[in-house]
């Protein structure tokens, strides 16, 4: 199988297809008259910022999340002017009115954010669209209930310069039945917090709390809106949180659909005799005579050099054997027992070749590495096309 023409060593693949049969389970999952929003930081978990927002808005997402300034205004770039965008994380004080000014929202846990953004959005005369994170347990980020009282003041004192978007959380595990009680005393104290928000005479329009965990395990914590990650891209996220899923179902199959694929392709063959060392070092010796496969994607391009002497990808039709050290930007293949092997060939790195699959789970625990370490740790500059 010839390799699909690419400028680039390699190429990532999205399938629309894909894309909208996982929004439909979700669509399907969430209780009616809760929101989703799609959450595309870490460059939408390597699938694509700038691909990813308009297929999803194509399936009827139009509110994203993501975490830093930098991917807010990757959204901003691509989306339809009635989609929304939340910053759940980091900007810099000086792009307060960059924010401000394009109706951002963006979420609020230190009382300082918030004096700083009210008093600007007074000065412009606009509205901070913001959403009040507030520490349930998670000891991360958000407010804690000795700070409100400073938070209401502000509220107060500057009521014509915000709409209170969302009063939110986020859950401290919510994939693995460890935390179960955990989440339970978050969940308690996060309701106990948005009712003290509703005594003060303060209305959120919108609660939320559940990532995608959260919203297959603890359906009743749904609220308002759904933070759905890594379960639109086609992966559970945890072995927990699938098995909780087909436990309560009578068909057991997985009903996701991977979204992407990692192709590259054979840029030269070669034959290594017996008793020669293959790529650097001495860690792979031949023991017989080889025909070895040179593949122009190495550990810059995200193929990690944990792999080495142990990864797998598919040539023809076949899992075949990475050997040798993975170099910056080439890896090895065994394919002494294919016939025919040719420069151009199609290498799958992650995803389906005839009736053989790399998984990203397969590809994970061979790296040990997280489905979301992984994707995540894709490079930018790999070119990214949609498929069918």
């Amino acid at each position: 199988m010839r390799a699909t023409a690419s400028h680039t060593p390699s190429v990532i693949e999205l399938s629309s297809e894909a894309i909208a049969h996982n929004l439909r389970f979700i669509k399907r999952f969430v209780r009616k008259n809760v929101r989703i929003s799609s959450v595309v930081k870490g460059n939408a978990y390597g699938h694509g910022i700038e691909l990813y927002v308009p297929a999803a808005e194509k399936c009827g997402i139009a509110h994203f999340s993501v975490f830093s300034l930098d991917e807010a205004a990757r959204v901003l770039a691509v989306k339809q002017a009635e989609t929304s965008v939340m910053i759940m994380g980091w900007i810099p004080v000086e792009r307060l009115q960059w924010v401000l000014e394009n109706e951002i929202e963006f979420w609020v846990f230190e009382a300082e954010r918030l004096l700083e953004a009210l008093q600007l959005a007074d000065l412009l005369g606009v509205k901070a669209r913001i959403h009040i994170e507030l520490e349930t347990g998670m000891n991360r980020t958000g407010l804690g209930p000795f700070e409100l009282n400073e938070i209401w003041t502000l509220m107060h004192d500057y009521k014509h310069a915000y709409v209170l978007e969302g009063l939110c959380t986020h859950l401290a595990g919510a994939e693995s039945i460890a935390n179960h009680v955990r989440i339970q005393r978050q969940i308690k104290r996060f309701r106990l917090m948005t009712g003290l928000f509703k005594e003060h005479g303060f209305q959120a329009r919108t609660l939320h709390a559940a990532s995608s965990a959260a919203t297959i395990v603890y359906p009743a914590f749904q609220f308002d809106m759904v933070r759905v990650g890594i379960l639109q891209y086609g992966y559970w996220p945890s072995k927990e949180t699938f098995i909780h899923y087909v436990s309560r179902r009578k068909k057991k199959h997985d009903p996701l659909d991977r979204i992407i694929s990692w192709k590259s392709c054979i840029m030269a063959v070669k034959r290594v005799r017996q008793g020669e060392f293959v790529s650097y070092g001495t860690t792979y010796l031949a023991t017989e005579d080889k025909t070895i496969a040179i593949v122009p994607t190495g550990y810059s391009h995200g193929y990690s050099r944990s792999l080495s002497n142990s990864g797998r990808i598919l040539i023809h039709g076949q899992r075949v054997s990475v050997i040798g050290m993975i170099n910056m930007n080439m890896l090895i293949a065994d394919v002494t027992f294919l016939n025919d092997v040719v420069v151009g060939d199609e290498v799958v790195l992650i995803g389906q070749q005839d009736d053989q699959v790399i998984s990203v789970a397969s590809f994970s625990e061979l790296s040990n590495q997280l489905n979301y370490e992984l994707l995540t740790r894709l490079p930018g500059g790999i070119m990214r096309r949609l498929t069918p």
